[in-house]
């Protein structure tokens, strides 16, 4: 069965400013649902991340801080939201909501939220509109549990996954690989295990092009046993935050080619959808609905 991480959190307790963006969390279920890809069943309420799985990942004094609302100015600026207790349990939610997906993809071999990929959290501090890094505790809490010994995170935003390549640094059960624009922010990069950078306006056959290469040669040299991707739409020409130029078909070409190599290799697939800040709300939401509409298509979920 395809399960779908879904709470209205995920698009509570963000300030006004931000609101447009964030639109997308609610359009995207509501739209597979009119077009029956999906069913109500297939949506799930996720939890809330607990104080002890927050800290298999980041510091007790970052997390007291943001508890106390503390936090010193120079820090809040870099996560970028105006902070509140309400902000946080939101963001509790987003990255429990990926972890559970990871234990729906070990069953039904994928799983997607509607919302997470907060990538630019780092142990001691948030940025980029990123508190906890969502991928980094799905990491621990299945390495920790015994239910993965090598991960392959496949970041495929815009932006490099700066925190997740610093959080894993010296860890070698999990492997990050960020594909990303060479002059999009962050623009002081971490090194993840393997980044590729890419040239501005970079299309849909050079992008495709190396993803092909490098995906399969990864999973064979890496031998993971759990995939997490971060689909992030913001590769599209029409983002405004972005410097690449994909298509709505190769973005929806780079999905097949993950997920095909997942079912190929057997895989468990969690999936979470990072960026997307095209003018249109609609460019973003249709890019990331393909997302889900592949996924259920490859793997024949219903």
């Amino acid at each position: 069965m395809l399960k779908i991480a879904y709470s209205p959190l995920f698009n509570h307790a963000v300030p006004e400013k931000h609101r447009f963006p964030m639109q997308k969390y609610d359009e995207i279920p509501k739209r597979l649902l009119a077009e029956g890809t999906i069913r109500p069943e297939n949506l799930f309420l996720p939890k809330k991340l607990s104080e002890s799985q927050i800290l298999t990942t980041h510091t007790a004094d970052y997390w007291q801080h943001l508890k106390d609302l503390t936090l010193p100015k120079k820090d809040a600026r870099a996560i970028g939201f105006e902070l509140s207790h309400a902000l946080f349990e939101r963001e509790r939610t987003i990255a429990h909501a990926t972890y559970e997906c990871a234990l729906f993809a070990k069953q039904f071999g994928v799983s997607l939220s509607t919302s997470g990929g907060t990538h630019h959290g780092f142990a001691d501090h948030g940025e980029g509109f990123c508190v906890f890094n969502d991928l980094a505790i799905t990491s621990h809490l299945l390495l920790n549990q015994g239910l993965s010994q090598q991960i392959l995170i496949i970041d495929l935003d815009v932006h490099q996954g700066n925190g997740t390549a610093h959080i894993f640094a010296n860890d070698k059960r999990v492997f990050t690989f960020s594909m990303h624009g060479a002059k999009n922010f962050p623009f002081r990069k971490q090194q993840s295990d393997l980044d590729i950078e890419l040239a501005d306006d970079t299309g849909d056959d050079e992008y495709l092009t190396i993803l092909d290469k490098n995906l399969p040669m990864l999973i064979k040299t890496v031998a993971p046993d759990m995939l997490l991707f971060l689909a992030g739409v913001d590769v599209l020409a029409s983002d405004k935050l972005g410097k690449l130029a994909l298509t709505q078909q190769g973005c929806k070409q780079r999905d097949s080619l993950v997920f095909n190599y997942a079912k190929r290799y057997q895989l468990p697939i969690a999936v979470v959808m990072g960026g997307g800040y095209s003018e249109n709300l609609d460019d973003v939401v249709e890019a990331h609905c393909n997302t889900f509409r592949i996924a259920k298509q490859i793997f024949n979920l219903d």
